[in-house]
């Protein structure tokens, strides 16, 4: 992993960004547009973590805190570059953020459906509480 680059996303990462989660990620969030990803970067600069190689974006995690819980949202990893420890390193970097600002458990966002990701996140230590659910409401003017 010595030719792996871990760093925050800049405001002009947004592009590249997004079109490479329509690529790597499963899914996609009411906020998959320029203007969220930058409002992401722009809000907490080194919430949204890139993993490059060669400078090439090869992986992604967004390490959210707000002051009181730690979310991890948008792990995804270039196809050709999956079981390559890239997810563990960007996951060993989100946790140490995580740490610094001093949480205490991160939880991430994991699709049921997304099956293939499942070991990957068990893996790393993390497991699903079936006793909570994710309740949302899109905001007016969205």
């Amino acid at each position: 992993m010595s030719d792996l680059r871990i760093r925050p996303a800049g405001t002009r990462d947004a592009t590249a960004v997004l079109a490479f989660w329509r690529l790597a990620a499963e899914g996609t969030s009411i906020s998959d547009d320029e203007a969220g990803v930058t409002r992401l970067v722009e809000r907490d600069p080194e919430a949204l973590l890139l993993a490059e190689r060669d400078g090439a974006l090869v992986g992604t995690v967004i390490a959210g805190f707000d002051g009181w819980r730690c979310h991890l949202y948008r792990l995804a990893v270039h196809p050709d570059a999956r079981r390559q420890g890239i997810a563990r390193t960007l996951l060993d970097a989100a946790e140490q953020r995580f740490l610094a600002l001093g949480g205490r458990r991160g939880d991430a966002m994991v699709l049921a459906r997304n099956e293939q990701a499942h070991p990957a996140w068990r893996a790393a230590g993390y497991a699903p509480e079936p006793h909570w659910r994710r309740w949302t409401k899109p905001l007016a003017g969205i």
